[in-house]
């Protein structure tokens, strides 16, 4: 092979070459965002449909609790008997019937209907633990409703603290993540410094 004819071929075989590396990593830059960009949108989906909707509720039944220990003038509801005065179960009544009976079917339906959103594989202990206060509360008090069964005014499960926790730290976390997933699909579409 003549000196000019084997140049060109080597000129052109490091062209080609050379296309085939920029063409692959453009490739695989375009791949890396649509998997950030599909991260972000599921993340965006947890927060909007499920953990931002939970979070909020959550915050406000910390408030209206304490506004109903503060209309009993204690730090607790139930006394140790488990038997309120008439005066203290009318309210008792009230708050439970406007405000956290309705939360809790909300936070039920929620988590009905947005499974496929919580966050990791299995659906968490404490999220069953709050299907079972919620779902004895309501029984037995629709039950007393209907049917003027007395009970004993509250769940035969405690309100879960664990779920209240774990879902905060999870929107929190979600939050963390979003942020930092906007921070590297931004950095992914700026081009490289030269």
């Amino acid at each position: 092979m003549e000196p000019p004819v084997w140049a060109a071929t080597i000129v052109a075989g490091s062209a080609a070459f050379g296309w085939f590396v920029t063409h692959w990593l453009t490739l695989q830059r375009e791949e890396s965002r649509r998997r950030l960009e599909a991260q972000l949108n599921f993340i965006e989906r947890q927060i909007e449909e499920l953990y931002g909707p939970l979070a909020a509720v959550l915050f406000e039944g910390r408030r209206t609790f304490r506004d109903l220990l503060d209309s009993l003038g204690r730090d607790y509801v139930f006394p140790e008997n488990g038997k309120l005065p008439e005066g203290e179960l009318r309210t008792w009544l009230f708050w439970a019937e406007a405000d956290f009976l309705p939360r809790n079917e909300y936070i039920k339906t929620l988590l009905m209907t947005k499974a496929h959103l919580i966050q990791g594989g299995e659906f968490p202990e404490s999220y069953l633990a709050f299907l079972d206060h919620c779902n004895s509360w309501a029984v037995n008090h629709r039950r007393w409703r209907e049917q003027q069964i007395k009970y004993s005014w509250h769940s035969k499960f405690d309100w879960p603290d664990a779920f209240e926790t774990q879902v905060i730290a999870t929107f929190r976390a979600l939050k963390l993540r979003h942020s930092e997933l906007i921070g590297e699909l931004t950095a992914s579409i700026r081009p490289p410094a030269a």
